[in-house]
């Protein structure tokens, strides 16, 4: 059986029953990091084996996993916050167990991009989720272009690193929008960040941002 396991995104306390039954019954816990999800494990008094397996050891790792649960044994995948294979390790770990007809099912649980959306005031009956933009403006403008007429509600994740370029490629591409940026969510300093994006960019320039964004921008045809 593999179980793909959420777990919190900052608050430790929005974990669920079923998530902890998940990695208590699991022979092995599948992580991306292993320091942060011993912590994790150790908190909850729980003790098993990990396997680490990230972006950049993925392909290398995969056989391994996969002759795990071949043997019989289960793995729960869990990934450092948040739910597996959204925008962090699992899709080919997923796709490689259905072609070997594992047993598989999944723990629902947190996930930040929800969360922003929900609390973002802006309509969230339709959204599109985009994941982490390209790091170079270039590439990142082109890759803007393809929701500019989008008429759904469009959400990002960003890293403080390029949150403030992300937002000015952004403004040039879709103009002057509302949008709400939410930081650091479950947490005790918990910021959601509201206005258009010049207004935006303007605020976060004075901030000293850390932690992890995302970033929630109005429809094309969206008229407050």
């Amino acid at each position: 059986m593999l179980t793909l396991v959420s777990t919190p995104i900052g608050n430790l306390g929005d974990i669920s029953q079923r998530a902890l039954d998940a990695l208590e019954s699991a022979d092995v816990v599948v992580s991306e990091d292993t320091r942060k999800t011993g912590f994790l494990l150790t908190h909850f008094g729980i003790k098993k084996p990990q396997l680490s397996f990230r972006e950049d050891n993925e392909q290398r790792v995969l056989p391994k996993i996969m002759e795990i649960l071949s043997s019989g044994k289960n793995i729960a995948l869990v990934t450092d916050a948040g739910t597996p294979s959204i925008s962090d390790p699992g899709f080919i770990l997923v796709r490689s167990a259905l072609a070997e007809g594992i047993e598989m099912t999944a723990v629902p649980g947190p996930t930040a991009l929800i969360m922003a959306l929900i609390l973002s005031g802006l309509p969230v009956h339709s959204f599109t989720f985009r994941g982490f933009p390209p790091r170079k403006s270039g590439q990142r403008k082109r890759w803007l272009e393809i929701d500019k007429d989008s008429p759904h509600t469009l959400v990002f994740y960003e890293s403080p690193y390029r949150l403030i370029a992300f937002l000015q490629d952004a403004l040039e591409v879709y103009g002057d929008r509302s949008a709400v940026i939410a930081n650091d969510l479950t947490k005790k300093f918990e910021t959601l960040f509201r206005g258009s994006l010049s207004q935006l960019i303007a605020e976060l320039q004075q901030t000293d941002l850390k932690g992890e964004f995302s970033v929630v921008i109005a429809s094309a045809d969206y008229n407050p």
